[in-house]
Parts: structure tokens; sequence; C-alpha cells
């Protein structure tokens, strides 16, 4: 099976050559073929590609596509029976690829499949596999509820506590997504409506429609820096198009009335959070007084107050520090 490797790139050139580099020394025996597309940030990696990895098929969008966009304009030059979606934060361990490809053969009803993504320390990254969003799972998400209950049914995540062999979760993390390159073509690819996050529950979700499966991988390893580039000032708006993705996801996938129950419920949320943020945001803690911000953010966004901002990426003056997947998580 020839193996096609699609990685967007946004003022990531430095992750991006890392990535690279781990795919030659851990894929060379594969040969696979490596497409990058540069989202219109234009910050080098068309001229660091040419010095340092020739072989790599460049695309430079004149503009920022978005996440799924710009992996649907790279599908046009992937020659490979399989691909492989590959965030450029991402440095693959040995032996991740090939387990993938041996599970995505030997699974003949396997739609897209998952690695075990790892973060910069060697900790799990739980968020690599999850549910889908529902009003309720949503409006609970904190860090605090997925410490107390980590393979609760309503994060999805038990399957990353699994054995070691692959087993079936209801969505995966775009980061690190391999498929069949006919399964992708099939259900359509990436839907455009998503410009940055969300686009991999929706695409795991026509996955499972087509009648295939989505499975979590345990011994494919992968290194993910994961929001290393999306800090600051970025980090309060990202919540928001978070947020408005999984608004965008329900109400395709769950009907009108759910997606009002999303926003009712979330409304709720935001103000109970912003009580219990509130003294230690007026005893000026840094951290507390970050996350008042944010989910004063999300409760105007909620009730409609932050429409007109509702895409902040697309906004002149606003944007983003990164194209890369990430399932919509607290």
């Amino acid at each position: 099976m020839t193996l096609s490797v699609l990685i967007v790139n946004w003022n990531s050139k430095d992750y991006l050559r890392r990535c690279l580099q781990s795919i030659r020394g851990t894929c060379a025996d594969l040969a696979p073929q490596i497409i990058v597309v540069d989202g219109g940030s234009y910050d080098g990696c068309g001229q660091m590609l040419a010095t340092e990895f020739p072989e790599v098929t460049f695309i430079q969008s004149a503009e920022n596509l978005g996440f799924g966009r710009s992996n649907n304009l790279g599908f046009g030059q992937v020659t490979g029976d399989s691909l492989l979606f590959l965030n450029p934060d991402t440095e693959l361990k040995a032996g991740a690829i090939s387990e993938l490809l041996a599970e995505l053969e030997r699974l003949p009803d396997a739609g897209a499949l998952g690695a075990h993504l790892l973060d910069r320390h060697g900790h799990l990254q739980t968020n690599c596999v999850q549910s889908f969003p529902t009003p309720l799972n949503q409006a609970l998400d904190s860090d605090l509820l997925r410490r107390l209950f980590p393979k609760s049914r309503m994060w999805g995540t038990a399957g990353v506590y699994a054995s070691q062999s692959p087993v079936e979760v209801e969505a995966i993390c775009g980061a690190c997504l391999l498929m069949r390159s006919e399964v992708f073509r099939k259900v359509g690819g990436f839907s455009p409506e998503y410009f940055m996050y969300g686009e991999d529950m929706d695409l795991c979700a026509k996955v499972r429609r087509s009648g295939l499966k989505v499975y979590h991988v345990p011994r494919a390893e992968v290194l993910h820096h994961g929001g290393a580039s999306s800090t600051g000032s970025f980090e309060a708006s990202s919540s928001i198009i978070m947020r408005e993705s999984v608004f965008r996801f329900i109400r395709k996938h769950q009907g009108r009335l759910a997606a009002f129950r999303y926003r009712f419920l979330m409304t709720i949320s935001s103000i109970v959070r912003i009580i219990l943020l509130t003294p230690g945001s007026i005893l000026r803690k840094k951290s507390w007084k970050t996350s008042m911000q944010k989910w004063i953010g999300i409760l105007c966004w909620s009730v409609g107050a932050a429409r007109r901002s509702r895409d902040p990426l697309r906004q002149p003056g606003h944007p983003p520090t990164a194209i890369c997947a990430a399932s919509p998580v607290k």
C-alpha cells in the first residue's frame, strides 16, 4: 500500500522541519509521497523545503483557506493508496506509521485510524480520542471533571486507556489521522464550512455515516506539541472559534434544536464559571484573570453578542497563529 503524507503549514516552519525530519527517520522504507500546503503565511517554508527537503511537493496558497480547505487543496496532488493527515507540530516515533498502515490493512471496516498522541514531556494527550460533541458534554467539559472521571463515556476518552490493541472510538484528532484515499474522496473530503477546529470531528462523523469505523491505535505513538502557537491573545479568540465550530457540528449532525440547547447550556456554563473565577480575578491572579476574559468572551458569543466576530481568524487584523487540527475541548 503506497502512502501520501499531507501537511498544512501556517507560520510553523521550525516545527515543520522537525516533523519532516521525523518522517525521514521513521518512514524511509515506506518511500512516502509528502505534500506540504502553506496557507498563505509565506513564512519561508517554501525556500526551506526546496533546500532541505527537495522530495516534498510544495503548494503555496495565496490566502489562508483554513485547515480543511487547505487539506482539500493538497489532496488534488495525492497519489498514494493511503493518506496520512499530519500536523506540522508533530514528530513521529519509530514504527508509528508502519503500525497505522498495518492496522489499516488488517481491519477491513476501518475508515480512519488515529495515533496515540503524547505531549513534549511524553504524557498522554487524552483528546487524541473523543466523543462527538453534544450540548451536555460541552457544557460540563472541564479539566476538573476530566481528572475525576477520565474514563467517562461523556468525554469518549476511555479508548486511550484500553489495551494495546486498536479500539473503536467515536472520533480521533486530525493531528495524525490515516485513512484510505478512496474513503476520503468518497465522503467528500473535509467540510469547507469549518475554518479551523471541528473538521476532524466532522470527517469522523462522515466516515461512520458511510458504514465504516474509526479506530485509535495505541501502539502508534506520535509526539504532538499541540497548541504551542496558540497562546496569549489568540487563546480567547480560539476559544470562541471552537464553540462556533461545535455549534456548526451540532446543528449539522443533530439538528437546530440541539444547536439551540448547546448555546443555552453554554450560557449557563459560562455564567457559573465566571462566578467561580471572580475571587481569583479580584485578587489579580493572572491565570484566573485570563480564564475570566475567555469565559466572558464565550458568554458574549453564546448570547449572540459576538456574532460579528464569530470567525475572528477571518477578520482583518486577527490572523491565526496556526492551522492545525485540534478537536474542540473545554
